[in-house]
């Protein structure tokens, strides 16, 4: 899981991924068959890193991805499941972008989401959630802009009014505080539907800056005491959207 933010963090940086190491690393695991499924797709996505996408076990991992298939075309993270979430959709069609495989049945993933989605133009992740998720939404955008489906002008307001009055987005209305997750995800999918990000530019990027380390890192949110990879890369996301 962290494998696949360190590398592409180092490869958002332009700096030298030890492609050797990672090889080494990523083919220990095999064809994935004790993995999980959100550990599945870190291996699809790790083994594009390293240029592994084309040997023979990626056929396997996603055979195995497929089991996750939910009934009502989704995907899951458990299997043999009647619906699907969003975030188990998006993990999905990533790991099959990063094979260079075509998603079979794209429309029902589709269709899916439409089951997840709000009257207030957001996305749950889940059926049994009951109020839009920052996360969320953004993933459901980047799969349906993937997917070339038209989005409601509807989801870019409701993600801009998740700013936080101090800068950085909250992960659903009414959270305490803002975080480095929600913010870089909210603006990936905010740039994604070409909505202008001037409004909340200088504040997202002065609540990234309270969140920087001397050690290099970021922490996730105000009463985080943790830094790690998954973090820093989030924090380059949304600073490379705010410096564009």
């Amino acid at each position: 899981y962290y494998t696949v933010f360190g590398i592409d963090g180092l490869m958002a940086l332009q700096a030298e991924v030890p492609v050797e190491k990672i090889r080494a690393y990523v083919r220990s695991f095999g064809d994935g068959e004790h993995l999980d499924f959100v550990h599945l797709c870190c291996l699809a996505r790790a083994r594009a890193a390293a240029g592994l996408q084309n040997e023979k076990p990626c056929g396997a991992i996603i055979q195995r991805i497929e089991q996750f298939r939910s009934r009502d075309g989704g995907f899951n993270l458990q299997s043999d499941q009647v619906h699907g979430t969003v975030y188990a959709c998006f993990l999905a069609f990533g790991a099959y972008q990063d094979l260079c495989r075509e998603l079979p049945d794209a429309l029902r993933v589709v269709q899916c989401l439409k089951i997840l989605e709000t009257e207030e133009g957001a996305w749950v992740n889940d059926c049994s959630a009951n109020c839009g998720s920052t996360n969320a939404t953004a993933a459901a955008v980047t799969l349906l802009r993937n997917l070339s489906m038209p989005i409601n002008r509807s989801v870019g307001d409701w993600l801009l009014a998740q700013h936080h009055p101090q800068g950085g987005f909250v992960a659903a209305p009414g959270a305490p505080m803002p975080d480095l997750l929600s913010t870089a995800t909210a603006l990936h999918a905010l740039a994604r539907m070409e909505v202008p990000l001037e409004a909340v530019r200088e504040a997202c990027l002065d609540f990234i800056d309270t969140l920087w380390t001397n050690q290099g890192a970021f922490h996730g949110h105000w009463g985080d005491e943790y830094i790690d990879c998954e973090y820093a890369f989030y924090a380059l996301l949304a600073l490379g959207h705010l410096s564009l």
